[in-house]
């Protein structure tokens, strides 16, 4: 089968053998991809937790329909069609543990579906689950111009934040935010976005951060935090390291969470799947929750949709067909 392989002379195109599923793992005919940050470093040979490395098939969420089954696997059938995440997904063929899916609404085709498993399931879990986000409250989404800052929120709004707050350093994307659920939008690169912050929360601070840039804004973003507030820590586009205001964490007793699926059983990420079912699918059947597709690249296009994605002028996902 075709598939995406990191190898010694780089990322290409290349024959693989089709994998076959064992235990409660399902085989699934890959129908199209979601392209992710994490990719762009696993194609230049970085490790993403257990993923990368010479010989690994890239990719990390998918659409199609079920061709085989495990002789354990449960909850689904041949010829379902499904969404989900894991390891090997830019391939014709790609295996999943039985309980890191979701089973495709009626009426979405596999591009939309392709966008969302990530999204959903890492937003939820840092908004509802660890953000213990609660209606009437205020949030913070630091980088929401990405797929899974859109995401973050729309499942604010639908949770009853009473006001959502968007970044994004670059002017056009920030002026869509407001599409997507944010009540206000902030340059995370302005000196000042600290006091606008301020100023729309009467002083107190958000009650809510969802991080996904750190670097330069971590201490930025205690000082935009209300007493008592929760800081979640969900990725480090502008840094893995900077300085950090220690006094202000005190100061504010903020509680401050780090994210990943990197370090998650397999166990805990099932249980990450179980939730946004019971709590957001009824959101996601009737397309209150959705992601705006940027383009969508043929498989044999693959390293053209990685350029894009590299050159950081998409709004929302690009998307890989087979």
């Amino acid at each position: 089968m075709k598939a995406f392989v990191f190898g010694a002379g780089g990322a290409v195109i290349a024959e693989v053998p089709q994998p076959a599923p064992t235990g409660v793992q399902v085989q699934v005919r890959v129908r199209a991809c979601g392209l992710n940050r994490a990719d762009i470093g696993m194609s230049k040979g970085h490790a993403h937790g257990a993923a990368g490395g010479v010989g690994a098939v890239l990719g990390m969420e998918w659409a199609g329909e079920v061709a085989a089954l495990g002789p354990e696997a449960r909850g689904v059938g041949i010829g379902d069609r499904v969404m989900g995440s894991g390891q090997a997904a830019f391939a014709e063929y790609t295996l999943a543990d039985h309980g890191r899916l979701f089973k495709i609404p009626d009426g979405m085709d596999f591009e939309e579906a392709a966008s969302l498993p990530l999204a959903l399931t890492t937003m939820h879990n840092a908004i509802v689950t660890n953000g213990a986000l609660q209606s009437g409250q205020s949030v913070l989404i630091q980088g929401a111009s990405a797929g899974v800052g859109l995401m973050a929120q729309q499942i604010a709004k639908a949770k009853g934040a009473s006001l959502v707050i968007g970044s994004s350093t670059d002017p056009g994307r920030r002026g869509r935010l407001t599409e997507f659920g944010a009540d206000l939008t902030i340059d995370s690169s302005d000196p000042g976005w600290v006091d606008k912050v301020l100023e729309a929360t009467a002083g107190r601070g958000v009650d809510l951060v969802i991080d996904q840039i750190s670097g330069k804004v971590a201490s930025q973003n205690l000082r935009a935090t209300r007493v008592l507030g929760r800081i979640i820590n969900v990725g480090r586009l502008g840094g893995a390291h900077a300085d950090f205001d220690f006094d202000t964490h005190a100061a504010r007793r903020i509680h401050y969470i780090g994210v990943t699926f990197r370090s998650r059983s397999i166990e805990e990420i099932r249980d990450i799947f179980t939730a946004v079912r019971a709590d957001l699918w009824p959101a996601v059947e009737a397309r209150r929750l959705r992601l705006p597709i940027d383009r969508v690249f043929a498989f044999d296009e693959i390293a053209d949709a990685f350029a894009r994605m590299e050159a950081n002028r998409h709004f929302g996902k690009i998307v890989i067909r087979f």
